[in-house]
């Protein structure tokens, strides 16, 4: 009988115990906790590398960043030797278009934006170390599913995040399969309207299309968005503290746009070199900033035959077979479509000089974007990087642009983009040093996402299924 009555008391006390802030503090910084040591650690702001560097994952967060020898880590803390490895920032690609490409079958369908493909899409990115993407203006009719995305990552998986609609006049948005994806505007009341309609959603950045889009159709099929309705969304938008990134094409429209105090460009101009009327107009907005996207030099396809098996890690045989065949069959001179312009050649050379000029004067903040999402995933945003580099960025400045400068045009710097304490643990171990080459971004080791490690062993099973 004394036993029973003393065992009550003994567990109440266990209990009270376990539940006092100490022993809580113990379980939420020593469970789990992960010390990374002997490694070479690229912040991500621009600075030097922190050779011999140590840092703290724990929650999910980085706790502390330092030399090694100098964290002491917490009771129960896993010790991780990386001598030899190097890691930078996760990539954040500041500009996507997930959700209609089914990868397995290569369809692009209206139907095939469910969450499994959706999550399928984030898989891949994170398997090449993506850990945030902004899918740009192609979300509308789908309900809550893209916003349950943002709100809710999911593990193993990059942070999905979305403008939601975007904005254009009739035909200016994605066409075919996405036509219903954004909002078509013929009024500066209707364009007005449709960002009352954002406003709830707060999302980063309001996407429009301004241009005739007669790179992709006939010549006179869609009217450019007028000056005055640019004027109207951006002002709009402005009211409600939202900003505004355009989709452009040509110089003319930059030029319109940014004395409508635009806050950003969803590509590079892309018709003919910049002139000293645009730098000067930058000058006057120096906060503007863009996504590179980069087009394809060599043709249609983006890649090379070297660079196939890299990419052909987690995209099914079939997929892989198909690479193969447009990769044989692109052309420098071909031209995207039978309307556009400039051949391929013509496209990359402009738009390269313009991204070397831009990034010598230092006038525009350069984030990097992909485009992606007809095409590859997760694989893009390592070809932009040494697209960009081939275009006069050193890899400092790129990473730069693929992490810090892009988590912060996306609002969210302050959770991710730099190995800094209290920032999400979204990083990847390198087996090589890319401030040395670029392409050893590529060499991945490990990626964590939140502070846990992306099973890609796992992901290179699963996606690779028929």
């Amino acid at each position: 009988m004394r036993t029973v009555r003393i065992l009550p008391i003994f567990l109440a006390l266990l209990i009270a115990a376990c539940s006092s802030p100490r022993a809580t503090e113990q379980a939420q910084t020593g469970s789990g906790a992960v010390l990374f040591e002997g490694v070479r650690l690229i912040v991500g702001d621009g600075g030097a590398p922190i050779e011999n560097a140590a840092f703290l994952v724990a929650d999910g967060k980085i706790a502390r960043v330092g030399l090694r020898g100098e964290i002491e880590p917490p009771n129960g803390a896993v010790r991780m030797d990386l001598a030899g490895k190097t890691v930078m920032p996760a990539i954040v690609d500041a500009h996507s278009h997930p959700g209609y490409v089914n990868m397995k079958n290569n369809t692009l369908l209206w139907a095939n934006y469910t969450r499994e493909n959706l999550l399928d899409h984030m898989r891949r990115m994170a398997y090449y170390g993506v850990g945030v993407t902004y899918s740009m203006g192609n979300d509308g009719g789908h309900g809550e599913l893209p916003y349950e995305l943002q709100a809710h990552p999911i593990a193993g998986a990059t942070w999905f995040r979305t403008a939601g609609p975007g904005i254009s006049t009739p035909g200016g948005g994605q066409g075919g399969e996405r036509e219903k994806s954004w909002t078509g505007v013929t009024t500066e009341a209707e364009a007005r309207k449709a960002v009352q309609e954002l406003v709830s959603r707060k999302p980063d950045l309001i996407k429009i299309w301004v241009d005739d889009r007669a790179d992709r159709t006939p010549p006179g099929t869609v009217k450019p968005m007028p000056p005055a309705m640019m004027r109207a969304i951006i002002d709009e938008a402005h009211k409600h503290n939202l900003r505004v990134v355009a989709h452009i094409m040509y110089l003319k429209d930059a030029k319109e746009l940014l004395r409508a105090g635009l806050d950003g460009f969803g590509h590079i101009v892309r018709d003919r070199d910049i002139d000293e009327e645009y730098i000067q107009l930058l000058k006057q907005h120096p906060n503007t900033f863009f996504t590179t996207l980069l087009p394809n030099k060599d043709g249609g396809a983006g890649y090379t035959e070297e660079e196939i098996p890299w990419i052909a890690e987690i995209p099914p045989p079939e997929k892989v077979q198909q690479m193969r065949e447009a990769l044989s069959k692109q052309n420098p001179q071909d031209r995207s479509t039978p309307y556009a312009s400039l051949t391929y050649a013509e496209m990359w050379a402009v738009q390269s000089r313009n991204l070397r000029k831009l990034n010598e004067l230092g006038l525009m903040r350069i984030a990097l974007g992909t485009d992606s999402g007809a095409s590859g995933m997760g694989w893009t945003a390592h070809t932009e990087m040494a697209d960009m580099v081939a275009s006069g960025m050193t890899p400092a400045q790129v990473i730069v642009a693929a992490t810090k400068t892009a988590a912060e045009i996306l609002g969210i710097g302050n959770q991710v983009g730099t190995i800094i304490a209290g920032k999400s643990a979204d990083f990847l171990v390198l087996d090589a040093n890319p401030l040395e080459n670029i392409t050893n971004t590529r060499r991945i080791s490990k990626v964590y996402l939140r502070g846990q490690e992306v099973d890609r062993a796992a992901l290179r099973a699963e996606l690779t299924k028929p």
